[in-house]
């Protein structure tokens, strides 16, 4: 049909092709169950052979940057070798670097410091000769999570007329590595510049403990030799840079890689590797070949990012550690079962949160349509709760007469955020341009979350705000079956947010409380496909066609979904969204008739 215009007997010949297209569109944006988590499967060749696949040297291929910088600080010549490695600060990530910086220590062949000998009330410093004397070192590397001054320089003790003198960190490190929390110095400042001036000087003295009283007897100072390494998070190493910035200039930074990117096969091997190194040193048994994939799973979680894997030895501890608990061995059932014992555990609140969705204390809707209303989805972090957990919240929207004004009523109750008020002008924008009117809108709107009694930021909802906004002022409703999150631009396009698992675990647990229908889902930005990860249940689910999983681009691909019926149209005769909007305004806009008078309306009766 070469026709630009269609009327009314041509539609309904072509609407069939039409609606049959429009399916087609929708299902092209629906996931397929194998897209919900990571694909372990493809390395399964590398779980199978890891015990014959030995790795030479494992820290090199996870952690080639914190490697260059410990040999650049043992190269390093000058009065104050300093290394900053961002870090957490544990004993976990100091044990790992303690035995990275182990490699490049040069083997034990002079001796350090000396020995002091105490004759009544006179103290001498004495060679190094032996070995064995306390203030005597061969270097090495030595770490301390934490340590008091009298840890880290030691202290003269006096007992009646007897004075004794005890070793501090600083002397067991003698002609070595020190590696110490950047955040305990900052939290004694004088400590630090006491290091500081030991460093520089390269001779370690002896200071009383109580500031108000000198020394009972003068000790000689003793000769240093020190490498410092200093570890910590990056506001830690910014406050040392703004307390010392010249020193942190001039020192060598690294970090402790938290992430590895997993491309391929040689990547993959090595980052089990690591973990079988780390098994290995806290005495656990050997992965077996099925821990891998769900380890994976929980990795990618813990990440974000399905081609991204911790190295964090606290978290890899951690799992191995549990694991092992419950199990002679670890393997796939007994990580399983961990996992499901630690959710039990810390899975109160957020089981009294779906109850008191399920008792209708919190309403909202998972089947039928409503004008205005959506479900939008949300990630609630407690203090001192353990883990973030999804949940859905109901978005209203009202429409009437105005000037054109876009209410935040989170905002007016000084409830919403900086980014959500941001959010909220975007949407403005957004619609404002696509209306593309000649004049003010003359409708108003209101937006909430309902029943939300704190403080809502983020625009990870205004996916669902506008959307619900385009309902209220076309006057058609939405499918309440289906949840929505993801923020959009000017110009419509979805753009990815955080928490995407939890929310969709969020709401497929309301609706399987509710009991599925196969016609539920959430609708999700493109761009986070990369960031999924579900448990086993949802994707099961959807393997089953009883849930649904929505990935889209644009505005437009997500209103079909929901208000069954597309944004614009090119033909004017075809129903959209955009043209009941244009003629609800111009409905609203024409003048209304002139009362006529009694005489010629009693007439019209005849």
């Amino acid at each position: 049909m070469n026709s630009a215009v269609l009327n009314r007997s041509d539609y309904a010949i072509i609407a069939p092709l039409f609606n049959r297209t429009k399916a087609n569109i929708l299902t092209s944006t629906q996931l397929p169950w194998q897209a919900l988590q990571p694909d372990s499967q493809r390395y399964q060749s590398v779980f199978s052979q890891l015990a014959n696949n030995e790795c030479d040297d494992v820290l090199a291929e996870v952690q080639p940057r914190l490697l260059s910088a410990l040999d650049m600080l043992q190269q390093q010549q000058g009065s104050f070798p300093l290394l900053l490695i961002r870090s957490q600060e544990n004993q976990e990530y100091m044990a790992q670097i303690s035995a990275a910086a182990e490699r490049y220590t040069p083997p034990a062949e002079t001796l350090f410091g000396g020995d002091y000998l105490i004759k009544e009330n006179r103290i001498t410093l004495l060679p190094a000769t032996d070995a064995s004397a306390p203030f005597t070192a061969q270097g090495g590397v030595h770490y301390a999570e934490w340590f008091e001054p009298e840890q880290l320089f030691g202290c003269l003790r006096q007992y009646r007329d007897t004075l004794t003198l005890e070793p501090g960190l600083l002397h067991q490190a003698n002609g070595g590595t020190l590696i110490l929390s950047v955040r305990t110095l900052l939290s004694q400042p004088l400590m630090w510049m006491r290091l500081k001036t030991a460093i520089l000087q390269q001779q370690l003295a002896w200071t009383s403990q109580d500031e108000r009283q000198p020394l009972p007897v003068h000790i000689p100072p003793m000769p240093l030799d020190l490498r410092l390494i200093l570890c910590g998070e990056r506001d830690a190493l910014a406050e040392f840079q703004e307390m010392e910035p010249e020193y942190h200039e001039l020192a060598i930074y690294s970090e402790f890689e938290e992430n590895l990117q997993i491309l391929d096969e040689e990547e993959m091997t090595a980052w089990c590797h690591w973990i079988r190194t780390l098994a290995a040193e806290a005495g656990l048994p050997e992965p077996q070949t099925d821990f891998w994939p769900l380890l994976i799973n929980e990795g990618v979680r813990y990440t974000g990012e399905q081609d991204t894997l911790p190295l964090c030895p606290r978290w890899l501890l951690r799992q191995l550690r549990e694991t092992a608990s419950g199990s002679e061995v670890i393997d796939r059932a007994s990580y399983q079962d961990a996992l499901d014992a630690r959710s039990w555990r810390e899975g109160y609140l957020a089981e009294r949160m779906r109850d008191e969705i399920l008792q209708e204390q919190i309403r909202i809707e998972t089947d039928g349509e409503v004008v205005g209303q959506i479900n939008g989805l949300s990630v609630i972090e407690f203090p001192g709760h353990p883990r973030a957990w999804g949940d859905p919240s109901r978005i209203t929207c009202v429409v009437h007469p105005g000037d054109g004004e876009f209410m935040d009523i989170e905002r007016k109750a000084e409830l919403g955020g900086n980014i959500h008020a941001k959010g909220m002008m975007i949407m403005q924008a957004y619609l404002t341009a696509e209306l593309e009117l000649d004049q003010q809108l003359p409708f108003s709107a209101s937006v909430v979350f309902e029943q939300s009694y704190s403080e809502v930021d983020g625009d990870s909802a205004s996916l669902a705000e506008l959307c619900v906004m385009i309902s209220a002022l076309a006057e058609q409703p939405i499918n309440q079956q289906i949840a929505v999150t993801g923020s959009v631009d000017q110009f419509g396009n979805v753009q990815p947010v955080g928490g995407l698992n939890e929310k969709i675990e969020g709401f497929f647990d309301v609706c399987q409380q509710r009991e599925l229908t196969g016609k539920q889902g959430v609708i999700i930005p493109a761009s986070n496909q990369r960031h999924l990860s579900l448990h086993s249940e949802v994707v099961a689910a959807v393997e089953r066609g009883e849930f649904h999983i929505w990935a889209i681009d644009q505005i437009d691909e997500a209103l079909p979904l929901l208000c069954g019926m597309a944004w614009r149209s090119e033909n004017e005769q075809d129903d959209c969204l955009l043209h009941k909007i244009q003629e609800r305004i111009a409905l609203f806009n024409q003048p209304e008739p002139r009362e006529r008078p009694l005489l010629l309306r009693w007439l019209n009766w005849f």
